[in-house]
């Protein structure tokens, strides 16, 4: 077999080597290893691999905690220090920025950290019958596969829930549908966690007599999905209640339902936060966007700190949601929340909003090409970007720059999704 030696990371946490002319990408390989490597895909340019013998150990290297990593496609970078994985991201930023933008920050932002393990308070855990084995799993996809993987914990999941994944699998395989249930999506407020099932079939009288038994004596509120996003329900009446998440830095209380969209990590949302309003320094009396503002999770620090704020996002349920955390907030008065399509932006709609003094910009990976496109001659002085794809991020930030005459101040990352290579990052753009 052929040995290499690592020279980087690529943007997927994969060991990048160059061999016989072509680049491999090898996982489990870090930089400044010499590993022996297997290739299981050749094309005439690259291929991909895995390690088979690290021969030269890098200092980074720790030994992995989860005992199914490896198997388990839920994290990718647990045999890399923390501290090394950020500053993996970080290099992954500057490299779609040279090369989808060829631009570079004027500042590199100090990375954002946090709880490295148990943090993450979304998820959604597949779930698959296999028959032959007379057993249900519960959990993430393997590696390269559609398979799930057969963990009996997650170190990346809140303890309380890692231990219910083996509960979780006996519980649905004594259902009248095991084979029928696809996926149980977990939220974990302040106070409470609640497990959403997708059920395809209706259950039985006995079904529900389980599920509730297994909230009752776990802890957590249990809800079913037949159908859509609108079919969301609880089991129990008295269980239609919100969660709920806390900004304490601007004494503010979100609430949001199980399958609203939130972050995932709580802790490192509030320093995001903190950094954002750092940069976008909003003041009594600025008007300020936020583009793609959920359930307020940016909108309601803007206005606590005394500018007036208008939410804008696809989803009406979502500006909903919005509207009502800032009435709860006391902050009614300063917001305002529409319902746009944010992907189709273009002058006359964005016109129709009135001018802003700042903007701050929180799209899904698919970034905000055309909301850039669309900014005008009274676009606003400063934008903060946030983001969780930094080729959308330097897509977008070439037009800032050199269509609508923009400074690219600084950007940093945020280490959002440790032990996996997701690079959530923020940027400050600036205009004369």
């Amino acid at each position: 077999m052929p040995v290499v030696l690592v020279e980087s990371l690529d943007h997927e946490g994969r060991g990048v080597a160059h061999h016989e002319g072509k680049v491999i990408f090898i996982e489990g390989g870090l930089p400044g290893e010499c590993v022996e490597y297997s290739s299981y895909r050749k094309k005439s340019n690259y291929e991909q691999a895995t390690t088979l013998r690290v021969l030269k150990e890098s200092a980074q290297r720790v030994r992995p905690r989860c005992q199914f990593f490896g198997v388990c496609g839920g994290c990718s970078m647990q045999h890399l220090e923390v501290g090394a994985q950020v500053a993996a991201k970080q290099r992954v930023l500057e490299d779609a920025f040279r090369h989808i933008g060829r631009i570079k920050p004027e500042v590199v932002f100090p990375a954002i950290y946090g709880p490295a393990w148990a943090y993450r308070d979304r998820s959604r855990l597949s779930v698959h019958l296999v028959p032959r084995k007379n057993t249900v799993l519960v959990g993430f996809h393997e590696k390269k596969s559609s398979y799930i993987a057969d963990i009996s914990s997650c170190e990346i999941l809140p303890r309380h829930v890692s231990e219910l994944l083996i509960p979780l699998r006996q519980l649905i395989a004594g259902l009248s549908i095991p084979d029928r249930i696809p996926q149980v999506e977990v939220a974990a407020g302040s106070d409470r966690t609640v497990l959403v099932l997708r059920n395809l079939l209706p259950l039985t009288a006995r079904d529900e007599s389980l599920l509730l038994d297994f909230g009752d004596r776990h802890g957590v509120g249990m809800w079913l999905q037949p159908g859509g996003p609108d079919t969301v329900r609880p089991m129990r009446k008295d269980e239609d209640r919100f969660l709920y998440y806390t900004l304490p830095e601007f004494g503010l209380r979100l609430r949001f339902k199980p399958t609203d969209f939130t972050q995932v990590n709580v802790q490192i949302n509030r320093v995001l936060i903190h950094r954002a309003m750092q940069l976008l320094d909003p003041q009594p009396g600025e008007r300020i966007a936020d583009m793609f503002c959920g359930l307020g999770n940016f909108s309601l620090p803007i206005a606590a700190r005394g500018a007036r704020v208008t939410g804008v996002e696809g989803l009406a349920s979502l500006t909903k949601r919005a509207g009502e955390n800032a009435a709860l907030n006391a902050l009614a008065d300063r917001c305002e929340f529409r319902v746009s399509n944010l992907f189709e932006a273009n002058a006359q709609s964005l016109a129709a909003l009135g001018p802003f003094d700042k903007m701050l910009v929180d799209p899904p990976r698919e970034g905000a090409i055309a909301l850039c496109k669309a900014l005008g001659e009274d676009a606003p002085r400063r934008i903060v970007y946030v983001s969780c794809n930094p080729s959308t991020l330097a897509r977008d930030t070439a037009v800032l720059l050199h269509e609508k005459g923009y400074r690219l101040r600084g950007a940093g990352v945020a280490n959002m999704f440790p032990q996996t290579s997701h690079v959530e990052s923020i940027a400050l753009f600036e205009r004369s």
